[in-house]
């Protein structure tokens, strides 16, 4: 960029830099809201989505104009029948050469596809990631970093029988954990107590077949923070509550449905959580890692212990948290600092000083977010569904429109949220599809995991302003694009 200074140093050129970039980045994604209001710091930054959350009115939302129905099986699906698009790589190419590539999930298909687009995928390399994201590696390299999972065993187990041998002989008694290595943890992870669970679970997933981290079942709470691994050190970023299984969200058991800032925890956990943080920063660099990572802990209520629970080598689901919190205005969003990991930039900056500052109570904006996930067995195709903009929950626990919005920066009372809508008429929704994602001020659960009343009266609210036309019984079931886990 012309006028760039030798080296920037600080929080201030690094915000000057970024409000002059010149680099064309694109956000490629089913949806813009993992980094929705990115776009507010960074000048030419884009999202290039499937889903026309904004109907057109969002300003640097690109989605194309044709989209052939398609029976995606994964985020990475879409993100490739994008990057394959004549619209998308007619439009990309239109903001110029050299341009950069982010997203949630990709494959080596996309860096293929971003590179004959002429894009530079920001993120460590895809074999790299997906090695890194199986539960088996993410335990090994935490124990290699001191940072300890729940009492576990490694192994494989052909039935029933060779389950509870591994189990006996690593002491972690009868009631289990079972999770294969890849895949959302709502779907992959298991609660077996006997061979009837067994016997249940293996008739829809081939436990047999795959290597398996059993735990100890504990009592607990999830907590997840996001992090940084910078060329200056492994900045950490704020630690917030999960909101996970509850089916009035989800009908996943264990579920990932939200999140609230900031987590429910003592301070010497909170300092523990950062510490165990940025070891495995440190771990990750001896991979090859940079850039972006988030980490799910898990408080034992019984005894106070913190365990790792899930490394995600990625933009998360909770990013969209992690950008509108005190620390973030104050400073810049993290973010930005995984953005500079891949741009052509020399910069200096202190991070013992920036997490000291991000660690201290005074950086707390408390916040919530859900994802509204279709939770019972019909199949439709939806004839209205609420639009994306600013609602308000009125006393009787009404939830109404109040006005267009492009984000949730906007937003000043706990009476106000923001909702990105994902399904719209016209689309299916069916079982497990995600709907919409709302985000609000104040807490949504409380802190014994419990839904807060009025978050129960927006999620009402909004299920009730869907319709839809169930299909004729002869119909085979569509496969819906986000049948997954969105984030």
């Amino acid at each position: 960029m012309t006028g760039t200074p030798a080296k920037l140093r600080g929080i201030s050129d690094l915000r000057e830099f970024f409000r002059t970039n010149e680099t064309p980045i694109y956000f490629i994604s089913p949806t813009a809201f993992n980094l929705l209001g990115i776009d507010r710091w960074v000048r030419n930054f884009h999202y290039v989505t499937y889903f026309d959350s904004f109907e057109g009115t969002h300003p640097n939302v690109f989605v194309p104009a044709e989209r052939e129905p398609r029976e995606f099986q994964s985020i990475e699906d879409i993100c490739n029948y994008l990057l394959s698009h004549r619209e998308v790589m007619s439009w990309v190419g239109s903001h110029g050469p050299d341009g950069k590539a982010v997203f949630v999930m990709f494959d080596e298909e996309s860096e293929a596809l971003a590179t004959e687009a002429g894009l530079r995928v920001a993120h460590p390399p895809a074999a790299l990631r997906h090695r890194i994201d199986s539960k088996i590696v993410t335990t090994r390299l935490g124990n290699e970093a001191d940072v300890p999972s729940v009492p576990n065993v490694l192994g494989r187990a052909a039935d029933y029988t060779e389950l509870k041998k591994l189990a006996k002989e690593a002491g972690l008694g009868k009631d289990l954990v079972v999770q294969m290595p890849y895949g959302d943890s709502g779907k992959t992870t298991f609660f077996i107590k006997g061979k009837a669970d067994w016997d249940k679970y293996s008739a829809k997933d081939p436990l047999h077949e795959h290597d398996l981290k059993v735990m100890r079942r504990i009592n607990h709470r999830a907590v997840a923070v996001e992090a940084v691994l910078t060329r200056h050190g492994t900045l950490v970023g704020p630690l917030m509550n999960d909101i996970t299984g509850h089916p009035e969200l989800t009908p996943y058991r264990g579920g990932w449905a939200g999140n609230d800032y900031p987590a429910t925890l003592t301070s010497a956990q909170k300092q523990r959580a950062r510490e165990m943080t940025a070891r495995l920063g440190d771990r990750l660099a001896d991979e090859g890692y940079r850039g972006f990572f988030e980490v799910d802990y898990l408080v034992d209520l019984d005894t106070e212990d913190l365990y790792l629970g899930e490394l995600n080598p990625r933009i998360s689901g909770i990013s969209s948290m992690t950008n509108v919190t005190a620390g973030a205005y104050a400073d810049m969003p993290l973010f930005l600092f995984h953005l500079l990991e891949y741009l052509d930039v020399d910069y200096d900056v202190d991070i013992d000083e920036i997490n000291e500052r991000w660690s201290r109570e005074a950086a707390v904006d408390v916040w919530s977010q859900i994802i509204v996930k279709e939770t019972g067995e019909r199949v439709e195709l939806l004839t209205h569904a609420p639009k994306t903009g600013i609602y308000e929950l009125a006393a009787d626990g009404a939830v109404s429109f109040r006005r267009w919005g492009n984000d949730w920066h906007g937003i000043h009372r706990q009476s106000e949220a923001f909702y990105l809508r994902i399904l719209a008429p016209g689309d299916y929704r069916y079982h497990g599809a995600d709907l919409g994602a709302l985000v609000t001020r104040g807490r949504l659960q409380t802190d014994d995991n419990r839904l807060e009343e009025r978050c129960k009266q927006w999620i009402a609210g909004l299920r009730h302003q869907f319709a839809g036309t169930p299909i004729a019984p002869q119909e085979p079931p569509p496969v819906g694009p986000l049948a997954f886990k969105m984030a």
